[in-house]
């Protein structure tokens, strides 16, 4: 499969936003990409480094504007298009939730974001509820694709139950980066463990990986510099591809999905599985 990934800074003007992603998809598609990944809440910057309820303005239905304009788009391309969207699903009831279109413009299937972050530039949980759509992979005509948001890249549950549901591949948009108050030893440390874990996804479950990040210093509200760095890896965790830490970039990985079926042959992890003895994993914490 020809994937396509675009990590594009950001600014405080989201029609110019919106239109150099249009543009992007479509030279990708030009250049024969089947699927496009665009990164995590794409359309703005990145709002959730403060907590201000006039950025709850920023918030849309699905279907909505913006699924108007990606389904159009991605019709227009003929392309597999993962988007990332501020959901208003009611007053007062907010997701941070991934939308994947058909080559058609149809809405494939959609998936709301579950682990919901709280730190320092990050305050997540005063804009989004958690997702309620349970970990499903999103059946389309390049196949099931498991699509997690963000802080969900850190749980190996959430990637093992899109493998177990039979997702083909995991993808991760994607707004993490660096606290302007660790040290820069500490900055890189993780930065690397972010990939890193991902990695372990693609290794323990058999599947290859996708992650775009946003990246550049968006200063609009307190500066926060993302660290860049998307990539794509094999099931073996085998590094396909890696972007810049510092610059925009486009790029079209060519991903072996067959490869999968035959690592899961020589490590049957889902096989040796002891599922009997796994009941306490729902336990917040085992005294």
């Amino acid at each position: 499969m020809n994937i396509g990934i675009i990590q594009q800074h950001n600014t405080d003007d989201k029609s110019k936003n919106m239109e150099r992603l249009c543009n992007g998809v479509r030279s990708l598609a030009k250049k024969g990409a089947e699927l496009v990944v665009l990164q995590e809440l794409h359309n703005t910057l990145y709002f959730c480094q403060t907590e201000d309820v006039n950025n709850f303005d920023l918030a849309e239905p699905i279907p909505g504007p913006s699924t108007d304009i990606y389904g159009r788009l991605a019709q227009e391309c003929g392309v597999v298009l993962v988007a990332s969207l501020f959901e208003k699903r009611a007053a007062g009831l907010y997701h941070n939730t991934a939308v994947v279109f058909e080559k058609d413009g149809t809405i494939a299937g959609k998936y709301r974001k579950m682990h919901i972050p709280d730190d320092p530039g990050y305050y997540e949980k005063f804009y989004f509820t958690p997702g309620d759509l349970g970990f499903q992979p999103v059946d389309t005509s390049i196949g099931r694709l498991g699509v997690l948001v963000c802080w969900d890249q850190w749980y190996p549950e959430a990637a093992r139950l899109m493998a177990l549901a039979g997702a083909e591949i995991l993808i991760y948009p994607t707004a993490i980066g660096y606290d302007p108050n660790d040290t820069p030893e500490e900055q890189q440390r993780q930065r690397r463990a972010w990939q890193m874990v991902m990695r372990g996804h693609a290794v323990a479950n058999g599947l290859p990986v996708v992650a775009v990040n946003r990246v550049g210093e968006e200063t609009s509200h307190p500066s926060q510099q993302f660290w860049g760095t998307s990539f794509v890896c094999g099931p073996q965790g085998e590094m396909l591809y890696e972007a810049s830490e510092n610059d925009e970039q486009q790029a079209i990985v060519n991903v072996d999905m067959a490869r999968s079926e035959q690592v899961r042959r020589w490590w049957p992890f889902l096989r040796d599985r002891r599922i009997e003895n796994y009941q306490t994993i729902t336990k917040r914490f085992i005294d």
